[in-house]
């Protein structure tokens, strides 16, 4: 009788508990930002806003006459009758698979390499000529031999994944940007040379297509038992947490314009990046490294393969090496040296590069290495083989960067403005007719901007600059100047006649801004970056054109389709806590926390650590190892389950239900301090106010 008394006063309780914690539930995910959802289209794998039926073929126009003139001036211009590359590409296929298609976990599909059969043959009026000739050699895919004991699987992704052989398995370099499109990559060399377990990971830097798809060819498990080394350089772990998250709703956004993923694949859509096709869509994963390298000239033996670290970083990005394997004399360049001029600043956003650090390195490879390698390869493209050829390669790559970042500060000595300097410069003819040099990625235009961004900042000295109108104030303006909206429109339409679609888009935009209702203003900027995009020879510049057309024709607000999110469940796991705490206090809603004190105590048990976080005068702060007199909240829980509440995978209720989580003050309190964030969405306007 005793024990029945007993357990029907222990359920009773946990009703009780249970009712209780129902009772605030719903308030508890009102709250939004810290518990359903922080920051970054939300903190899964992948993020999704459902297109609206928003398409490019339906309102797109053909090319213009001004359009087809730019392009055949193109194709007279630069040397089309070389066509080595499309041998170099070709060289050393193992296998491929004409109908490529990778699905992803969830069913969608992750990858699809059919969306781009119709490139083939000449160029379309609607393509520049150079950037169709980058889209049919990103088109060659499949497993490919460089050297007798290393691999690599192109056109799986936007990036390359290497396969090097050692004694009892596979050293893997750079594997890619999704678990499914590693996983692919991997069954396809199992598939073709015979199935070997994964020794090793080398991850060449700290951008997500270099290692985000990592638990496609490994496990944490694997790692965390010693079967499986992870190599990295030096502030990997930092900058590839970092580089893409605090700042990572709004470079989702525009990653979204930069690689064209709401475009339809075709003539007048996406047909190329200039780097690769385009990005996989997938699980984003990351695995800390085993091994820091930080050191040029650090050598590892794995699995009797030996490997020769260069510690590169500051130039393609914050944490980078290359490396060389001596016993195949084979160079790996990472993406110091790709088959286009690269980004010292890239589109989606992130920190300016230094293009003459980027030099040095290449310089300083040449001098390592130079002597005795007899191929070059990397995280992109296709290798180049032959000492004299692959010497000559980074040698050009390394004055094409050091011209540009040079030449900058030269014009800006001189006292030329950044835009000044963006239309003057050219490279010249020995460096620019290099195929490998062109500007399929970067350009000569946005990468001298971002030198001088670099060294000056955004102002270019004129006080007239200094403070202007944000755009919907100045629309407003440009329209009374110009007479009226119909007067602007007419001067516009004029310029569009003659080609000036640069001038169209100018003088279009600020109608657009003050009047987003007026539906003539939408059309004819549309039409006019349109044809921009049509003779861009920049993949990602083509791609800006199209999608800030698409996105003006549409009678809807701005969506976008599934993309990868920065900020995975992977990815936030593998940040410093405070990291983590910087990430939480973009999320503040400053003005509204303006006149709000809380202190939050949080306990990680799982590491270990104890902090304390404090609003006060509309700033988050967190301090280690301190508590406060009288806090607000007290919340014990684990650092991963933490990280799986604010990711939504984790229900916060259910854990302290579970006693897996313990809270003082109430989860009113805590849905209080919850409503003082924001939940950050990718679909804001670019194009519209």
């Amino acid at each position: 009788m005793h024990d029945c008394v007993s357990s029907t006063k222990s359920v009773d309780s946990r009703e009780r508990k249970l009712r209780m914690i129902r009772k605030q539930v719903g308030l508890l995910m009102m709250s939004a930002g810290l518990i359903a959802n922080v920051g970054c289209a939300g903190l899964g794998a992948r993020s999704t806003v459902e297109s609206g039926g928003m398409t490019l073929t339906s309102d797109s126009k053909p090319a213009t006459a001004a359009t087809r003139a730019a392009n055949q001036k193109v194709a007279r211009s630069l040397p089309f009758d070389h066509d080595a590359d499309f041998e170099l590409a070709k060289r050393g296929r193992l296998a491929t698979d004409p109908g490529l298609q990778i699905a992803a976990d969830d069913g969608t599909i992750a990858w699809d390499m059919t969306n781009y059969a119709f490139e083939k043959g000449d160029a379309p009026d609607t393509v520049n000529p150079s950037l169709w000739r980058q889209a049919k050699l990103n088109m060659i895919h499949g497993l490919f031999q460089v050297v007798d004991g290393i691999y690599q699987v192109r056109g799986y992704d936007l990036s390359n994944i290497s396969f090097v052989r050692g004694d009892t398995g596979w050293i893997v370099l750079d594997p890619l940007i999704t678990v499914e499109a590693a996983r692919a990559a991997l069954d396809l060399v199992n598939e073709t040379l015979g199935e070997r377990p994964v020794v090793a990971v080398i991850y060449s830097h700290s951008h997500v297509d270099h290692f985000g798809g990592v638990r496609g060819v490994t496990t944490r498990e694997d790692v965390e038992q010693g079967r499986v080394r992870i190599i990295a350089p030096e502030g990997f772990m930092q900058h590839s947490v970092s580089e893409n998250v605090l700042a990572g709703n709004v470079m989702t956004r525009r990653a979204a314009y930069m690689f064209g993923r709401l475009l339809p694949a075709g003539e007048r859509g996406r047909i190329d990046a200039g780097l690769g096709k385009t990005t996989s869509i997938g699980r984003v994963s990351i695995i800390e490294p085993t091994d820091v390298i930080h050191k040029t000239g650090t050598t590892l033996t794995i699995d009797g393969v030996e490997i020769v670290f260069q510690y590169t970083p500051n130039a393609e990005a914050p944490a980078e090496f290359m490396f060389y394997f001596p016993q195949r004399k084979a160079f790996y360049a990472a993406e110091e040296a790709s088959a286009v001029l690269h980004n010292l600043y890239t589109l989606r956003g992130a920190q300016v590069r230094n293009g003459s650090d980027w030099a040095r390195w290449l310089d300083e490879a040449i001098d390592l290495f130079g002597g005795d390698l007899e191929v070059v390869f990397g995280g992109h493209h296709w290798p180049r083989w032959g000492r004299a050829e692959a010497v000559a390669y980074l040698a050009s790559q390394r004055d094409l960067y050091k011209y540009i970042h040079d030449q900058t500060l030269h014009l800006a000595n001189m006292g030329l403005t950044p835009l000044e300097i963006a239309e003057q410069l050219r490279l010249p003819d020995e460096l620019g007719r290099e195929w490998f040099n062109r500007g399929y990625y970067g350009t000569v235009s946005h990468n001298s901007k971002a030198t001088y961004q670099l060294y000056l900042g955004f102002f270019d000295g004129n006080p007239a600059n200094l403070n202007p109108h944000p755009p919907e104030q100045a629309g407003r303006r440009y329209v009374e100047l110009a007479g009226g909206a119909e007067a602007l429109l007419d001067h516009a339409r004029v310029a569009y006649d003659r080609g000036d679609y640069r001038w169209v888009a100018e003088v279009v935009k600020h109608l657009v801004f003050a009047e987003p209702s007026n539906r003539a203003a939408r059309w004819l900027e549309a039409d006019a970056l349109e044809q921009l995009g049509y003779q861009a020879e920049s993949g990602p510049w083509r791609n800006f054109y199209l999608t800030g057309a698409q996105e003006l024709r549409a009678t809807e607000s701005a969506k976008i389709g599934t993309t990868v999110s920065p900020t995975s469940s992977d990815i936030l796991a593998g940040m410093s806590s405070d990291l983590f705490f910087d990430y939480l206090a973009i999320g503040l809603k400053g003005e509204e926390a303006a006149d709000v004190e809380m202190t939050v105590e949080l306990e990680f048990p799982d590491r270990d650590e104890q902090w304390l976080l404090e609003i006060a005068h509309g700033v988050l702060r967190y301090y280690k190892a301190r508590r406060a007199e009288d806090p607000t909240i007290v919340l014990r829980i684990s650092r991963a389950d933490f990280v799986g509440v604010l990711s939504g995978a984790v229900s916060l209720p259910n854990l302290l239900l579970k006693d897996q989580a313990s809270l003082d003050g109430g989860l009113i309190a805590l849905a209080r301090f919850g409503r003082l964030f924001e939940r950050f969405s990718p679909a804001f306007e670019i194009v519209k106010p």
